[in-house]
């Protein structure tokens, strides 16, 4: 990735972002280290890549998200995971027909972050 001087810098910082910097470490995991390496590095180097572009895709989705999952809690009437869990396992929130489809949100947001592929693949 080309880091651009035009681009808006988030925060207080300069470009490049954080999510510039880690994209151009990727990049070059992809571009330069993995095709040189075989056996054990190759592995960790994948692992790396792709470690990278969760963190990518976190620091680009990850803001509009918590925001999101805090609408999605208020909704079912808890301030956070661990009440849900809780009002889950009490059997507090038997009959809701909202928790079914705001857990898929939640659960497919962290797929969007963790495996965006997993979306595509066609898997329910």
């Amino acid at each position: 990735m080309a880091l651009d001087a035009e681009s808006p810098a988030s925060g207080p910082h300069d470009v490049p972002t954080a999510a510039q910097l880690v994209a151009a470490v990727r990049d070059f995991l992809a571009s330069d280290v993995l095709p040189a390496v075989d056996g054990r590095v190759r592995f960790h180097a994948r692992v790396a890549i792709n470690v990278l572009g969760m963190v990518e895709r976190e620091l680009e989705l990850g803001p509009a998200q918590a925001g999101e999952h805090a609408a999605r809690l208020e909704a079912l009437g808890v301030a956070s995971d661990a009440e849900l869990a809780a009002a889950i396992r009490e059997g507090g929130l038997d009959g809701d027909d909202t928790l079914a489809p705001l857990l898929k949100q939640a659960v497919r947001a962290k797929l969007l972050v963790a495996n965006p592929g997993y979306l595509d693949s066609g898997r329910p």
